[in-house]
């Protein structure tokens, strides 16, 4: 089946053709022909299933028909990350059809957004705080939107974004086709679909668990050796680009200065760097630049790369959910990848989850060669040195240099 069966508009198809799209994915054959006869739908998909396009072909479609220069369809987004992916899905897709779409997140300023708003955008690709903060001062007129997406809606939970979500619909009194995807169905997902969507199709592709063209290996490791066995597994592999997820910012900035130092062309993405920082380091993975990126779960739903060959949890995250959302950035839609997991005496609780979910046990790797048994470094003294160093002034400093 091709994307012909959709019988979408000349200028859209040229818009699918340029990308080299021949075959729709499981959630675009489900998804497309009920959203375009106007139906609400709850699309339940894990990452890299294709669900941008499926939304963003029959957004296109509809709004050739409309009048133009106002903004008829909203997609809210979790992360900026997300909200420029989807757009840059949008302006690929409709290069051909001359609709014009903006994305709208904080850490940027707003009046460049506000001038693209004016400037009349038929899409608007939005984060819920930046969105409310355009409405409240007037900047932006949602009075026509015919469509509204709300994208990742699990993912909105997880950072408290519902609030935002049902401050933003009280403000859309027009009735309106709405569309939710999420990956998994927590309870406060379940009574916003109830309390917005309409007689919806339920689509569901796969289980919400990790995808099956990814494979699992854990790496059992005492918390002090991570980094050298990270390095040392890098070192062994063959792979075409590298996503490493940490716990927190400040360790996924210190790991990517270290693999620097090591001679890798690696870069961190986590949320102390500035909008354009965090830009450059998506920029230069995608492009090939940066052959290792470690982030923080921030860009977990948020990288449209296809060839990441390796996930690696440095550290495990703390569900399966995020598991599955992590490796969801590789093994996407018809590629393989591998996903692997340091592991410490600690996380035996989740890796008993997983094998339940994934309904096998997990192969547990050691490399040959490695020291395993290698001592945790003595911390330097950082505090006022011994009494034997004191009156050294002048001479060669203790501690932290």
């Amino acid at each position: 089946m091709s994307f012909d069966t959709f019988n979408l508009h000349p200028s859209i198809m040229a818009g699918v053709q340029a990308l080299g799209y021949v075959t729709p994915t499981p959630i675009q054959l489900k998804s497309i022909p009920p959203i375009m006869q106007g139906r609400d739908i709850l699309g339940l998909a894990q990452t890299g299933t294709g669900k941008t396009a499926a939304f963003v072909l029959p957004i296109l479609q509809r709004l050739l028909r409309s009048p133009r220069g106002r903004v008829g369809a909203l997609i809210i987004s979790p992360t900026r990350e997300l909200a420029e992916q989807t757009c840059e899905t949008i302006k690929e897709l409709g290069q051909h059809t001359k609709l014009r779409s903006i994305a709208i997140y904080g850490g940027v300023s707003a009046n460049q957004q506000i001038t693209g708003l004016r400037s009349g955008a038929e899409i608007v690709v939005a984060c819920p705080g930046r969105l409310l903060d355009h409405m409240w001062q007037g900047a932006i007129d949602l009075s026509h939107v015919e469509v509204l997406v709300i994208d990742e809606a699990d993912r909105m939970f997880d950072m408290g974004f519902l609030p935002d979500i049902r401050n933003i619909l009280k403000c859309l009194l027009r009735e309106r086709q709405t569309l939710l995807f999420s990956a998994t169905m927590p309870a406060d997902i379940r009574r916003l679909v109830h309390d917005v969507l309409h007689n919806p199709v339920t689509v569901q592709v796969g289980r919400t668990a990790p995808a099956t063209t990814v494979s699992h290996a854990l790496y059992p490791v005492k918390q002090h050796l991570k980094t050298a066995l990270l390095v040392e597994i890098l070192r062994r592999t063959e792979a075409e680009s590298v996503l490493v997820f940490t716990r927190t910012k400040h360790r996924a900035q210190r790991i990517a200065q270290q693999l620097k130092r090591k001679g890798y062309n690696a870069t961190s993405l986590q949320g102390n760097m500035s909008q354009y920082g965090r830009q450059a380091a998506l920029d230069g993975f995608r492009d090939g630049s940066f052959k290792i990126l470690v982030a923080t779960d921030i860009a977990a739903r948020g990288i449209d790369v296809l060839n990441i060959s390796h996930v690696i949890n440095y550290d495990m995250p703390d569900s399966t959910d995020a598991y599955t959302h992590r490796i969801g950035r590789t093994g996407r839609v018809d590629k393989t990848g591998d996903a692997f997991t340091l592991v410490t005496a600690e996380d035996t609780a989740m890796v008993q989850a997983l094998e339940r979910v994934l309904n096998a046990r997990l192969e547990r790797r050691k490399l040959q060669g490695f020291d395993y048994a290698a001592p945790a470094p003595q911390r330097e003294f950082v505090g006022s040195p011994p009494r034997s160093q004191r009156g050294t002034v002048g001479k060669k400093r203790i501690g932290n240099q």
